[in-house]
């Protein structure tokens, strides 16, 4: 076939690239599991959003029936905070990935769910206070509903074709 070489400012054509199967949407099943996980992202927001307005009735309490110096009882509300909104990121983050059908995000869920099931069972032992373990036990059944969900048949598949493997 003749094809007559370029003159001037013309650039010979580009080669064009085989179009990309879409993406399947994702089945009912992770749609939940992904509104389950901004659930769990929402309630991490009220106990940060609890935290912060209370955290001088926190740290006196904290002073008088636990026997912390000031400073060690502000310590542990700042990290209690900052772990709060870590887990708010990571919600989020596995919101987004698993809604994209990215396989390492229904892994990381069910590991990040595992180490939430031990924090709730260190809470259970410690004796924690009765709401931060309403808040605990809500979020942990939060997880555990996002995490069937991401493991059903359906979900397999979906994450199987989803995104390819490189």
């Amino acid at each position: 076939m003749y094809q007559p070489y370029p003159q001037g400012g013309e650039k010979p054509p580009e080669p064009t690239e085989p179009a990309r199967p879409a993406r399947p949407a994702p089945p009912r099943p992770v749609k939940t599991a992904v509104l389950l996980m901004y659930a769990g992202a929402v309630v991490t927001a009220i106990t940060l959003v609890v935290t912060v307005l209370t955290i001088h009735s926190i740290e006196t309490t904290m002073e008088t029936k636990a026997n912390y110096t000031p400073q060690q009882a502000h310590q542990l509300v700042v990290v209690a905070i900052v772990e709060a909104l870590v887990t708010l990121g990571l919600w989020l983050l596995m919101a987004w990935a698993n809604r994209s059908g990215l396989a390492w995000g229904r892994i990381t869920a069910t590991v990040l769910f595992g180490l939430n099931t031990i924090g709730l069972l260190l809470a259970f032992l410690r004796g924690a206070d009765a709401v931060s373990l309403v808040f605990a036990v809500v979020v942990w059944l939060i997880g555990l509903g996002a995490i069937v969900l991401l493991w059903r048949k359906e979900s397999s598949q979906y994450f199987a074709t989803a995104a390819p493997r490189r």
